[in-house]
């Protein structure tokens, strides 16, 4: 896990104990190939009001084949979390979320360490 999320420019600087613990306290997705990791992503949730898509990364050699598409689709639909507002923070991929219904609102503030 932890070499995948070294790949991305948003968790490439947490140490071993933050990853262990934010996955502890989500739902996580993972994609496999074999034995390997190739795909991950987590959800954050209250199961009715609010979840939170975080930290979906597809390793670099695996992009461009639909995993990334199929790991958002199956986070956002989980029959476990029919919430009101379903939000994310990134920099990119943005024409991806869009299909899942994700767009940018101004109604939305963030503090960010």
């Amino acid at each position: 896990m932890k070499s995948l999320l070294e790949q991305s420019y948003w968790a490439d600087k947490r140490d071993i104990e933050t990853i262990n613990k934010s996955i502890e306290h989500s739902n996580c997705f993972s994609v496999y190939k074999g034995t390997i990791q190739i795909a991950f992503a987590r959800v954050v949730t209250d199961y009715c009001t609010f979840a939170y898509l975080a930290d979906v990364i597809v390793d670099q050699h695996y992009r461009k084949l639909g995993i990334g598409k199929w790991l958002v689709d199956t986070a956002v639909n989980d029959p476990r979390w029919p919430v009101e507002l379903f939000m994310l923070a990134t920099d990119d991929a943005h024409t991806l979320y869009e299909k899942y219904g994700f767009h940018l609102s101004d109604k939305l503030m963030a503090t960010i360490k």
